[in-house]
Formats: structure tokens, sequence, C-alpha cells
């Protein structure tokens, strides 16, 4: 993909992101593979976010950076390849790879945003937030507007402090660096208001099953909702039954 469609397509999913109705969030389904990322652009969705636990499981490693960089840089290639709507993609936090590197590899699969997480996948453990605000500085310097940053905040997932104010207080030097998007994964849904009013950026949240539907996630605040490696277990899920009735 040439530079000036990448450029176009991270305006499309950054514009996105804006001027939504409360119960409109952006919806981003989380394709795992090339031949689901077609299912959801053939159902209308605009845009696209590959989880890394469902492209990690789809070719058989843990999810955690359990995948080799070449492998899920392949597979994210795979999936833009197949649609002609902007994807984009978890890289989890970023696999140790320097940030100019990261944005090489991220455009040169297709991707137009990009997911990283500010815990240690090895660790379980938070980072320091003025590291990863530097980390993510350098994303933005080195991909300028082609990326959309969507930046995850773990104080709910790792943190000892779970609360509304913590993930404000490393939101707000996420934006600083250069997010598009904050993403306090497992923050409760009557958090994600305070947080977008707090930090000052659209809110992604987190659709789990049984939990509030998308729409009503966009009333509590969020701007954007992604479902993780949900659609991929789903999925297998639905298989797994027609396995075992095949089998019996």
């Amino acid at each position: 993909m040439s530079g000036t469609a990448i450029g176009g397509k991270a305006a499309v999913l950054r514009a996105l992101h804006h001027d939504r109705a409360a119960d409109d969030p952006l919806v981003l389904p989380g394709p795992w593979d090339a031949a689901s990322a077609k299912v959801f652009a053939d159902a209308g969705f605009p845009a696209l976010a590959t989880p890394s636990a469902g492209v990690s499981a789809s070719l058989g490693y843990p999810d955690g950076q359990g995948t080799p960089p070449a492998e899920m840089f392949a597979a994210i290639r795979r999936i833009t390849r197949a649609v002609d709507v902007p994807v984009s993609a978890d890289v989890e936090a970023g696999y140790g790879l320097p940030a100019a590197e990261l944005v090489e590899r991220l455009l040169e699969a297709g991707a137009v945003g990009c997911n990283l997480e500010d815990s240690d996948p090895a660790t379980g453990a938070l980072r320091d937030p003025d590291a990863q605000a530097e980390f993510l500085a350098q994303v933005r310097a080195a991909a300028g507007d082609a990326l959309v940053l969507n930046a995850r905040v773990d104080t709910y997932l790792a943190g000892a402090d779970r609360t509304p104010a913590a993930a404000i207080a490393r939101g707000r030097r996420y934006a600083e660096a250069g997010a598009d998007v904050i993403y306090p994964i497992l923050a409760a849904p009557q958090a994600l208001g305070l947080i977008a009013e707090g930090v000052g950026l659209p809110v992604n949240a987190l659709c789990k099953p049984g939990g509030p539907a998308p729409r009503e996630l966009g009333v509590f605040g969020a701007t954007r909702v992604t479902f993780g490696g949900g659609m991929q277990h789903q999925a297998m899920d639905d298989l797994r039954v027609t396995a075992e009735a095949l089998r019996g």
C-alpha cells in the first residue's frame, strides 16, 4: 500500500472517532484472519481492529507477546490485504522493537492504527508511565499522522489503584505524548465518561459477553468499542459444538 493510501485511510479512521452521538459509538469488530475480516467488511463496518489474542490463537500461540513478531505482522498484512476499510492492529506492548521499527513494520503491513498497552506481558506489571509516554511520543514522531494511536491504560487490569483518577493520570500523559484514543481496559462502564472528560480524548471500551452492548457503552461515555479476542473465541465455541455434533 502506498504512503498516500495509508495516510488517507488513517485520516478516515481518525475522523470516525469524532462527532459521534452518545448512542452511536464506533464499533470495530476484531478479525483474526483474512476470512473473518472480509465477513466484517462485507457486513458494512467502516473499520476493523485486530485483537492480539484472536490472531495469536489462530496462529497457535498464546496471547501476551507469545507470537513471533514476524508472524504477527504477516497475519496483519493478510487481513489488511483482504479488505478495503481501515484496519487498526493490536501489537501488544510493541514486541521490544524500537519505535521507528515498530512503525515501519505496521505501515508495511498496511495498518493505519495500533493498540499499545502499558503493562509488561512478561511480568504483568504496569510500566512506568513516563517511560511509556516517551515510547508513545517516539511512535507518534515516527508515524506522523499515518497511525491512529490507541494507548491502552492497564490500571484496572494490573494496577494497585483501580480508580478513574489513576486511569486519568496515565491517560493525560499519553494524550500529551500524541495518543489519539485512550483505552482503559476493564474499566467499569460508569467510569468511562469520567475518564473521557478527565483525559480529553475519545475512550475505547471493551465489549464483553454478558456486559453492556456497544450502544450502552456509548451512552456510558465510550466513543469506540472493541471486542478483544471475544469474537474469535465465540467462533471457536460454535465450531466446537459443530465438531462435537459430528463426532457424536
